[in-house]
């Protein structure tokens, strides 16, 4: 009988930085091979290179179609996403730019079209992308805008072990965020939050939601966003049933016991707790979107491109924990 493993697209991400080897080191993972069938989409020349320099034996197979990964037994799967530049290694361009977006697309249309059951994606270079004359301010909008979810219901949620943190702002300035910050959006994230986790298992998830000032305004003396926005999205959550409760500091928050999912205002609240707890552990999991996908929350890391140091652990625990889903 078919292995009926839930298949990963893996879009293996700047080809100029780590991406391709965390990818290739992740496909060839017993623990993932076990979970799922890894599928890496990218430019099989570009992999072959990586794995060369890195010093990573892997048999790649390119395949036409992801369902042929289930007949690959002892190589890696590639659907061959070809790039017509050369892409030196550990530098930044424009060319690295379109190409990691490329693959990403990609994986992202194989899952709309059932070809795939979801999608992780190794880290981008934004830099290399605003070369490129892109727009992009990262996954969640990225992965909205290919799949025609509204952009502003789609939000991205860090997990490692049982920690989840989800973020009602990402990559915009401060000043911008705080502008975004409304009863409406705070909302939004809080449902699409309550969501996710009922998707994940948990039926009654428990939910905290930080505040947007120091000591969640300490009652008005540091800013009435907790007053006016906040605490008002969080009592009509519960009124409609939703176990939420907050604001809390965010400084202190994480602490508590029983939460099965935080939800942050600001991109450093949420960012900065997830890469203390879990330095390059965290799976950043896009939420609100009709396919499921998820990314490493770690940079392309230039500097050891190519050295065969790279530390695959957030991608095989990203990998994992939607195989894991897809089950």
């Amino acid at each position: 009988m078919a292995s009926r493993k839930p298949i990963i697209a893996i879009a293996t991400g700047d080809p100029a930085g780590i991406g391709p080897e965390i990818s290739l080191k992740a496909a060839l993972d017993p623990r993932v091979r076990k979970a799922g069938l890894p599928v890496l989409v990218g430019d099989a020349g570009i992999l072959a290179r990586h794995a060369e320099a890195a010093g990573i034996v892997a048999n790649l197979q390119v395949i036409r179609h992801a369902a042929e990964a289930r007949s690959a037994t002892d190589s890696v799967s590639v659907l061959d996403c070809r790039q017509p530049d050369a892409i030196p290694l550990g530098a930044v361009s424009a060319a690295a730019g379109r190409a990691s977006l490329a693959f990403c697309g990609a994986a992202v249309q194989a899952a709309m079209t059932g070809e795939v059951d979801a999608v992780v994606a190794a880290p981008q270079n934004e830099t290399s992308i605003a070369l490129a004359g892109i727009p992009f301010d990262g996954h969640p909008s990225f992965v909205a805008r290919a799949t025609g979810a509204d952009p502003d219901a789609v939000f991205m949620m860090l997990c490692f072990g049982d920690t989840r943190i989800a973020h009602a702002t990402l990559h915009q300035s401060v000043r911008d965020a705080l502008a975004a910050i409304t009863y409406d959006r705070v909302s939004r994230v809080i449902a699409e939050t309550a969501r996710t986790l009922q998707r994940m298992g948990i039926a009654s998830p428990q939910i905290a939601v930080s505040g947007l000032n120091p000591h969640a305004g300490e009652g008005g003396l540091f800013g009435r966003e907790e007053i006016e926005i906040i605490t008002p999205a969080i009592d009509a959550a519960a009124a409609a049933g939703l176990n939420v409760a907050g604001p809390f500091g965010a400084d202190t928050m994480f602490h508590m016991q029983g939460i099965d999912a935080f939800v942050v205002m600001l991109h450093d609240q949420g960012h900065i707790a997830a890469k203390l707890l879990a330095q390059n552990a965290a799976a950043a999991l896009t939420i609100g979107t009709p396919i499921l996908f998820s990314s490493v929350a770690h940079g392309s890391a230039h500097d050891i491109a190519g050295k065969g140091i790279a530390d695959p652990g957030a991608m095989i625990e990203a990998v994992l924990r939607l195989a894991w889903a897809r089950r």
